[in-house]
């Protein structure tokens, strides 16, 4: 079997891994004219590592990311709201990394080509359509410096991302992706680690939030790590369009961010103002999402991460959905028999529990407990019990890591 591969991002590189390991064909084609480290820091889960790890790929993530050791949550004014351990040090066999995005990207690419060759992977090729017939699909490519070209395959998986073409050929009144009326700035800049030095910080209000951890330590640079830091603010409503095209490379404007940071986050681990500005660019990305679909897979053709279930980045939930993706693609695969019963179980097993995250994400997911208290103490708190009890805590954060599929009992096995 062959499997044409459309998109190099995390989840076509995964996907591209995972078959490769089943002994399937993969092929990759990727529009840009290099796979690129774009973007800045991302949390991945250890359900998603248990399986990044079963490629062999542990080691060469330890070298460049942080094995996060808790979580905390507190309010704008630095009150803590809730606090738990994370990864191996909560008692998961596997880590959770937070890891600069292009490096994860990175250690996908360069598994690719060490296992199946650079020549499986074709950069500066952009789908514009495809066919299926009894056989198999052929895709048509349009090459970035003219031309075209042809590939066949079994069947074709599209893992282009929220602007998904091949999503767009069987949804093609789907329209643009919806917004939510937030937008998020991301940056990354040397700074003197906080806490533990791989804790992770997420706070705020109704107004912005703000989100800080710590992703790669350069041994040639003591006593600075590389700090991530995100903020989330309201400027528009769900019925407007979003102010530019989203994705992970437009640079923010300074100007528009700074008036949700200043006199927002008192309290803070990290003087956010200062953190900001020692910055030297950051990125805007505006909040978007789809509808969860009814459908993925047309005979030989099928879904994967971002192009089928693009969701809030909020729970840390995007890149290690697509993670979970392509490895149970591979497995369904490996039985052999008929690819488009395969892509049919493959499917129903990963279409519902995405769709379920998509749905929690747009009320905030794991987050809403800081909502919550906002909601019930805007100007804060003397004590975090009289505003809710541990137990309604537990049940919002709990709750949604059994939902998304990360609970210890559902990784530790």
């Amino acid at each position: 079997m062959k499997a044409i591969v459309v998109g190099g991002g995390i989840g076509g590189l995964a996907t591209a891994l995972a078959l490769h390991e089943k002994g399937i064909e993969a092929e990759i084609f990727e529009q840009s004219r290099e796979v690129r480290e774009l973007g800045v820091g991302i949390n991945t889960l250890p359900h998603a590592i248990r399986e990044l790890a079963a490629f062999g790929l542990l080691d060469a993530l330890d070298r460049v990311a942080i094995r996060t050791h808790e979580l905390i949550y507190t309010n704008r004014f630095g009150q803590e709201i809730w606090r738990e351990l994370r990864g191996t040090d909560a008692g998961y066999d596997y880590p959770q990394f937070s890891i600069h995005r292009g490096k994860l990207q990175a250690v996908l690419h360069e598994a690719v080509l060490d296992r199946l060759g650079p020549e499986r992977v074709r950069t500066g090729l952009r789908l514009s359509a495809f066919e299926q017939d009894d056989t198999g699909v052929t895709a048509r490519f349009e090459r970035r410096d003219g031309g075209a070209e042809e590939a066949r395959g079994d069947i074709l998986i599209g893992a282009d991302g929220i602007h998904s073409t091949v999503r767009g050929t069987f949804y093609p009144d789907e329209g643009p992706p919806r917004w939510n009326g937030l937008m998020l700035w991301r940056g990354a800049t040397w700074w003197p680690p906080f806490m533990t030095g791989r804790s992770m910080v997420i706070a705020g209000g109704m107004k912005a939030k703000l989100v800080l951890y710590p992703i790669y330590n350069d041994p040639a640079r003591p006593g600075e790590t590389l700090m991530n830091w995100a903020v989330v603010a309201k400027i528009g409503d769900r019925d407007t369009p979003p102010p530019r095209r989203e994705d992970w490379s437009r640079p923010g404007k300074r100007e528009e961010l700074m008036p949700f940071v200043e006199g927002s986050f008192s309290g803070c681990v990290i003087d956010p103002v200062k953190l900001i500005e020692a910055t030297e660019e950051f990125y805007e990305y505006p909040m978007c999402d789809r509808d969860p679909l009814k459908q993925w897979s047309f005979g030989r053709v099928t879904l994967l991460g971002d192009a089928a279930h693009p969701m809030y980045p909020v729970g840390s939930n995007g890149a290690s959905q697509a993670v979970l993706d392509a490895r149970f693609l591979a497995d369904v695969l490996a039985h052999g028999g008929d690819p488009v019963a395969a892509l049919k179980a493959y499917e129903a097993e990963r279409l519902a529990k995405t769709a379920d995250i998509v749905i929690q994400n747009r009320s905030g997911g794991p987050e809403r407990v800081i909502d919550v208290i906002e909601e019930r103490a805007p100007q804060g708190f003397a004590d975090i019990g009289d505003v809710a009890s541990p137990e309604e805590l537990k049940a919002i954060v709990a709750g949604y890591q059994k939902m998304a599929g990360f609970d210890q009992s559902q990784v530790n096995r």
